[in-house]
């Protein structure tokens, strides 16, 4: 990308990395502006910010103002929030691939997607299969550069509170500190958010993936 005066658009700005991300943008002074798509209001006031509430389940109303220079996709749910398995699919999968394509059909050149660790096509778990899915079905697309996060745990500030994953995050942690498990160590959103935007201005082609500790190294 450019030195300066690029155009971010983001997805998922409301949750834990996406708000993370928007103000690590809104603060960057080689964006001159950042376009969010979200289902309700972020909250977030700025002159660079650019806010378009939509409906996700209908492309046509806003396909054509994705435009710019880097798409960061951070939109994702859990099970127990969408209510099902269908649901969750269609947060996940179905409106991040109809909004990569239309970031794509628009040339936008560079995407940036929050995945997860150990997706497979094959895997017995629905949330791993779910998220291969994603990561073939968008790599698809003749973006001139993919950038593939895949995280293990991600711990941060979090509008509703998650209890099992603060008790699994905090076990992980002790185990960390005996030496174990580094590779699964927790990952601060600020820190992923971070890299995500690093990563948005390497001189690269083609997709690029970075998984559990390769992250920190970002």
């Amino acid at each position: 990308m450019k030195a300066k005066d690029n155009i971010a658009l983001v997805i998922g700005a409301t949750g834990m990395t996406g708000k993370e991300l928007t103000m690590q943008l809104l603060k960057d002074e080689r964006f001159s502006k950042v376009t969010v798509f979200v289902r309700r209001s972020t909250g977030i006031h700025h002159e660079k910010l650019e806010e378009n509430i939509i409906n996700f389940d209908s492309p046509s109303e806003w396909q054509d103002l994705v435009k710019g220079d880097v798409l960061f996709s951070a939109l994702g749910t859990t099970l127990k929030k969408a209510g099902s398995k269908a649901a969750q699919y269609k947060i996940d999968v179905t409106h991040q691939y109809n909004f990569a394509k239309a970031a794509s059909d628009n040339k936008v050149p560079v995407y940036v997607l929050i995945s997860s660790a150990f997706t497979s096509l094959t895997s017995p778990f629905f949330y791993s299969r779910m998220k291969a899915e994603l990561e073939r079905d968008v790599s698809l697309l003749p973006f001139h550069c993919i950038h593939i996060f895949k995280p293990g745990p991600l711990w941060g500030q979090r509008s509703e509170k998650r209890t099992f994953e603060e008790i699994n995050i905090k076990l992980i942690k002790l185990i960390n500190r005996a030496g174990l498990l580094k590779k699964t160590r927790p990952l601060h959103s600020s820190e992923l958010a971070q890299a995500m935007i690093s990563v948005s201005f390497h001189d690269q082609e083609g997709i690029q993936y970075y998984e559990l500790d390769e992250i920190f190294k970002l």
